[in-house]
């Protein structure tokens, strides 16, 4: 199916969580490697994810999803920074998932549901921006989540604890890698206000 013929179809669009795993990525260790996602639509049937490695149609995927559980998928259409799963399930697990994103769905909507401490950790609207290292070079990466002191980064670069780099504008260390990404704490506590404007930045922002 296409996204755009999928956009047409009954689905909820929400945010949630999770991680990823395709074919032919492995890592130093000859790992299969995982990288974060999350969705931007969903339905019973298949979903769209925003990704910082884009998978090729027709490759198999074993995603998992905090709110959802662990599926087997396959990529039917790709975006710039993203792509359409179809997902393989029983019938009773499509009736069990169609429930519960009628549930996420009226959860998104109470603004009561908030994590309102200035440190807290969030999700951006725009998930994707650039690392830049020490001798210059540059890394497209997805933002798994952010707060004042720090962000949580999955790229296919794969970095050191301890390495020094900027996060869009904001300089920090790698302090701390998992299974589907690293930390990156920033060298000074950052404005609230300010990160957004600061970690997110495109590449045309950055030659500038």
């Amino acid at each position: 199916m296409s996204v755009s013929e999928f956009l047409r179809q009954r689905a909820v669009d929400v945010s949630v969580s999770g991680s990823y795993s395709l074919p032919r990525w492995y890592d130093c260790e000859g790992q299969l490697r995982t990288f974060a996602c999350r969705t931007k639509r969903v339905s019973p049937f298949r979903m769209i994810v925003d990704v910082p490695v884009v998978g090729k149609v027709g490759e198999r995927v074993t995603s998992y999803f905090q709110d959802f559980g662990e599926f087997q998928c396959t990529i039917s259409a790709t975006l710039k920074a993203g792509f359409l799963m179809e997902l393989d399930m029983t019938r009773e697990r499509r009736a069990w998932m169609s429930e519960k994103l009628t549930w996420l769905e009226k959860k998104q909507k109470d603004a009561s549901i908030q994590d309102l401490r200035i440190d807290a950790r969030f999700v951006p609207q725009v998930s994707h921006t650039f690392l830049t290292l020490a001798d210059g070079s540059t890394h497209a990466c997805f933002i798994i989540d952010v707060s004042t002191a720090g962000v949580a980064i999955s790229c296919e670069y794969d970095p050191q604890i301890g390495t020094p780099l900027a996060v869009g504008a904001c300089v920090g260390r790698v302090v701390r890698k998992f299974d589907n990404g690293f930390a990156v704490k920033f060298a000074e506590k950052q404005q609230r206000d300010d990160l957004i404007r600061l970690v997110v930045r495109t590449p045309m922002l950055q030659s500038a």
